[in-house]
Order: structure tokens, then C-alpha cells, then sequence
């Protein structure tokens, strides 16, 4: 075998892989934030969670994708561990349309094809309206162009008496049919989807192998279910960071297809030929014959979908038992500190897609926005505090909570700046900076709670003077106001804009600006009045114009989630 024939064998395969990246990626850019909203709201029940899971699947032709994705709305609450488990199923359902794209590829040279696919896409690139829809075209193109090197790469090697009789040779020392074998063959399809972190790549080995007869169908069944097993690691591996239930996500899948192919070693010989008569494939026909190709990459992609169907179909019944057995298995983490810096949502690992890793930081900024809203709620109780010990704590934990936020900000805006780097659509870019501002007035809210908490702790160090009961009495009303309006975001930003009422919002910062200039004028008469000190008023005055300030930032981040304007 030459070198240049390993290089084309690589450098079709890596064609290949990333023609599957960016078709899977423009698909996800024409139809990601759709894509999520239904797969949040369409998993009512374990038969919907299965059709939602296949469709997406189908959509954006990546179950590693929709797995991803899954488990990150595990990992936000969005979703149940039992409806990500009938998603996840779906999704294997889904995926197999991928292995028919490759029998497609693999039944005739339709690299011929691919060029005015090119012309075509590389016009539509520099149409800046279309060209998601360019991108997507070069990602199929560059998908077949890789099957077809593929293909006659597979072809000259078996054109070369001295290559092809090496690799039979090889492939002929398994060829007893033995369980062991069988099993080497499983293990090995499984190693390679996990070194190459694509099964879509190791199936079109597979049937370039099988399709020029150097590789037994019989084996290349096996590397298929290897394959189905090696797919699931992704998952499991990204969802290492995530919390407790992302990963027993994670591992539902993995664990159901591992029952599956447990089942189907069983049962092989009869499910084999079950599939073998439903593609009309012969296991003893000649390589040489002039149809063999086409049925063998057939007879590969119908057993592919015959296992993830039959698989989902059996399986589906006992999600309650699989949930059950992931739960004993993956057992919660040790409870940490809540007020410990950890981000909840974004996970480190495998980078996913830009479209889906906007979601995690959403929900990031979600966790970051009701964190700030409990240090608001430290301050309303430092406020009244009367034992000195009690206050100190409450005041090291309002400190404590200022650092986490200016932490919480520098990682999620990093985090923000690596998805930005990617090719965007440009809602996502829109979506990317109003987040940045969001995280950027959130971060200023916790300043202002922290300064608020300075200027109560100031108070309380001199020993001098305290707060009248009349003072006491706005101040509680002017942070319940402010609370008010915390709570009107994180409502916002928990859930989506096109329902949040925006008035609403504008009428607590109303209220809140009209009673700071309320208390304001009547503080002047009171210390004109000698109600209390110049010095004590001035303190007073620092809180209320705090909660004022804290507000506006409110109306910020509600500006930078709508993108709209108010005018106050």
C-alpha cells in the first residue's frame, strides 16, 4: 500500500467528517432556536420525547448534536430525566438517516454532482441573506466528495493484487465467525468512534470495506454495533462537568445502547437474517457481482436501522426502570457551599456548536441573575440585624457573593468570546452581545447590593446613631420596590421575552424613581426639622439612591433581553 494511497484514504475521510460538521452546523443555524423551543415543549410523554428526539435528529442530522443538547437541558431544569431519556431514544432513531446518506453515496459517483453544488454555495456565501443556506450546500458537497474519494480510494487498493491480498489476509484471520471474534470486531468499532468522535466516519469505512469485499458483511454488522456504543461516549463526556442528573443522562444512553446490542448478540443470527431478506442481500454473493456494492452498504444501513428501531421500540416501555438503574448507578455529587464559585451550566470538555452553547450561557446568566437577587435579600436582612456576630457573617457572605459575581461575569464573558469566535448566524451574534450587556448590569447590580452592605456596616461600625423608625419603614419600602423589580427580570431572563409584560417593569421603576424624589425632599425638611442628625440623613440618602441606581441597571438588562428601549 503507497503513501499516497493512506493519504487519500485519511484525507477523504477527514473531507467527510468535516462535511458532516458544517452540514450539521448550517442546519442548526437555520433552525436552532426552534429547534431548542421544541424540544422543550414537545417531550410530554415518552412517545412525543421519542418522534421530538428522531425529528430533530433528522433536522440537523447529528445525534450527537441532539444528545448534547439534551443533556444540557437536563443540566438547566428544562427537561426530566425521563423525557431526556425518550428524547435521547429518538435521536437514535433519527441518526440512521445518516447511514442511508452514506449507502447513497456509496451506490453511485456522486462526487460528479458536487460541483455545481460548489459554484452554486460559494455564490450563495457571498450573498450575506443566504448564506447559511451556502454553507450548508459545501458541507453536503464536502460530505459526498469525501464518500466518493473514499469509495474509489476503497476501489484502487482492491484494484492492487498485492493491497488487496494484504488486507484480505488480514481481515481472513477473523474469519472463523467465532463469538470472540465477533465480540473483537464490536470492541473495535467501538474504540474507533471513540478516537474519532464520529460514527458517521467509521460507517462509511465500514462500507467502503464491505462494498469491495475486503471486509465480510458479517464483520462489518459487528463494527456497526460497535459504532452505536462508541457514539454514546461524547455525551458522557461532556456531561462529566455537569450536574447530577446531565450526567445520568448521559448515561442512559449509553446504558440503552449497550442493553441493545446485548440483545441483538443474542438474537443475531435470526435478526441477520431477517435483514439480509429485507435488503435482498445474499451473505455468500460474490464481491465480484455487479450489484454487490450497492446491496452490501444497503443491507449496513438497514441493519442499522433495524437495530435503533427495534432497540427504541423494546426499550421505550421501561424508561422508569432505566431512569431507576441510572439513579442507583450515578449518585448526586457531595453538596458543596452554594455560595462556592462553580458555573452550573457551562461545562468544560468538548466544545459544542455555537447555536447550542448560546443556551448554556443563557441559562448561566439565569443562575448569575437570581444569585445577585439572594445578595440583595442578605442586604434587606443586614439591614435589621441587631446581634453583632450574626451581622459580620451576613456581611463576610455579602462579600464573598461580590466575588463570585465579579468572577461569574470574566467566565461567562470568556466563555461568551470563545462562541463568538465561530461562524455565526447573525440572530446568534445579536443574542451573543445583548448577553454581554446583560452579564455586564448584572455585575452591576451586585456592586451596587455590595456598596449598599458597605454604607449599612459604615453605619453600624460607628456606634453612634441608628436609623428612625419612620426611616426603617421607606427603606424597607424602597427595597421592596427594588425587590420587586429583580424579580420582574429573572423572570424575564428564566423565561422567554415574548411573554413577559415590559410595562410592568417601566411601572416599578417609576414608582421607584418617584418615591427616591419623594423621600429626598421630605429628608431635607427632617433634618431641617433636627428629626435626626445631617450625618445619619446623608446615610439614609446613600441607600435610597443606591436602590435608585440598582433599578436603572434593572431596566438595562430588561432592555438588552428585549431590545427594546424605555424611556423614563
Amino acid at each position: 500500500m503507497s503513501l499516497l494511497i493512506i493519504f487519500k484514504l485519511l484525507g477523504s475521510l477527514a473531507l467527510l467528517m468535516f462535511g458532516m460538521k458544517s452540514m450539521s452546523e448550517a442546519l442548526q443555524k437555520m433552525a436552532g432556536p426552534q429547534l431548542r423551543h421544541v424540544l422543550g415543549a414537545m417531550t410530554t410523554n415518552r412517545v412525543t420525547g421519542m418522534l421530538t428526539g428522531m425529528c430533530v435528529t433528522a433536522a440537523v442530522q447529528s445525534s450527537t448534536a441532539t444528545t448534547l443538547m439534551t443533556v444540557s437541558f437536563v443540566n438547566a431544569g428544562l427537561l426530566t430525566l425521563v423525557q431526556a431519556i425518550s428524547v435521547i431514544m429518538g435521536a437514535n432513531i433519527g441518526t440512521t438517516l445518516t447511514a442511508w446518506i452514506m449507502s447513497l453515496g456509496m451506490g453511485f459517483n456522486i462526487a460528479d454532482f458536487v460541483y455545481p453544488a460548489f459554484f452554486l454555495g460559494i455564490i450563495l456565501i457571498y450573498m450575506k441573506k443566504r448564506r447559511i443556506i451556502g454553507d450548508f450546500l459545501f458541507g453536503v458537497s464536502f460530505l459526498f466528495l469525501g464518500l466518493g474519494t473514499l469509495k474509489e480510494t476503497g476501489y484502487s487498493l482492491v484494484d492492487d493484487p498485492a493491497s488487496k491480498e494484504a488486507i484480505s489476509a488480514f481481515f481472513s484471520g477473523f474469519s472463523d465467525g467465532n463469538f470472540l471474534v465477533s465480540l473483537l470486531f464490536l470492541l473495535i468499532g467501538t474504540i474507533l468512534t471513540l478516537c474519532v468522535q464520529s460514527s458517521a466516519a467509521i460507517m462509511a469505512i465500514t462500507m467502503m470495506l464491505c462494498s469491495t469485499g475486503v471486509l465480510h458483511i458479517d464483520q462489518g454488522v459487528m463494527l456497526v454495533l460497535g459504532e452505536n456504543v462508541g457514539t454514546t461516549i461524547t455525551s458522557n463526556i461532556v456531561a462529566m462537568g455537569a450536574n447530577t442528573q446531565a450526567r445520568r443522562a448521559a448515561f442512559a444512553h449509553l446504558s440503552f445502547n449497550a442493553v441493545g446490542v446485548i440483545w441483538v448478540l443474542v438474537l443475531m443470527k435470526p435478526f441477520y437474517q431477517m435483514v439480509c431478506h429485507f435488503s435482498g442481500f445474499d451473505p455468500s454473493m460474490s464481491p465480484d457481482a455487479p450489484d454487490f456494492a450497492i446491496k452490501a452498504s444497503v443491507t449496513l444501513a438497514t441493519f442499522h436501522s433495524a437495530f435503533n428501531v427495534s432497540n427504541t421500540l423494546l426499550l421505550i416501555w421501561f424508561i422508569p426502570q432505566i431512569e431507576k438503574f441510572v439513579c442507583m448507578v450515578i449518585k448526586p455529587k457531595n453538596s458543596k457551599d452554594e455560595e462556592d464559585f462553580r458555573l452550573h451550566f457551562i461545562t468544560s470538555g468538548i466544545m459544542k456548536t455555537p447555536e447550542l452553547s448560546v443556551l448554556e450561557a443563557q441559562k448561566e446568566i439565569s443562575s448569575f441573575s437570581e444569585r445577585i437577587q439572594r445578595m440583595f435579600g442578605m442586604v434587606i436582612e443586614l439591614l435589621t440585624e441587631k446581634d453583632q456576630n450574626k451581622f459580620n457573617k451576613l456581611f463576610s457572605r455579602i462579600e464573598k457573593y461580590e466575588n463570585i459575581a465579579d468572577n461569574m461575569e470574566i467566565s461567562i464573558a470568556d466563555y461568551l468570546d470563545q462562541v463568538s469566535d465561530a461562524h455565526l448566524s447573525d440572530e446568534t451574534k445579536a443574542k451573543i452581545r445583548a448577553m454581554l450587556r446583560e452579564i455586564s448590569e448584572v455585575e452591576s447590580i451586585g456592586d451596587s447590593c455590595y456598596h449598599m452592605a458597605q454604607t449599612i456596616n459604615f453605619k453600624v461600625q460607628g456606634k453612634k446613631e441608628h436609623f428612625t423608625d419612620e426611616q426603617y419603614k421607606n427603606l424597607h419600602e424602597m427595597m421592596s420596590l427594588t425587590n420587586q423589580a429583580l424579580t420582574q427580570m429573572n423572570q424575564l431572563i428564566s423565561g422567554r421575552k415574548d411573554y413577559f409584560n415590559v410595562n410592568r417593569c417601566y411601572n416599578i421603576e417609576n414608582e421607584i424613581n418617584n418615591y427616591r424624589n419623594q423621600l429626598k425632599s421630605q429628608n431635607i425638611i427632617d433634618v431641617n426639622n433636627h428629626k435626626y442628625t445631617y450625618a445619619i440623613g446623608t446615610i439614609y440618602m446613600d441607600l435610597i439612591n443606591a436602590c435608585e441606581k440598582l433599578g436603572d441597571y434593572v431596566v438595562n438588562v430588561v432592555e438588552a433581553r428585549t431590545g427594546t428601549r424605555m424611556h423614563l
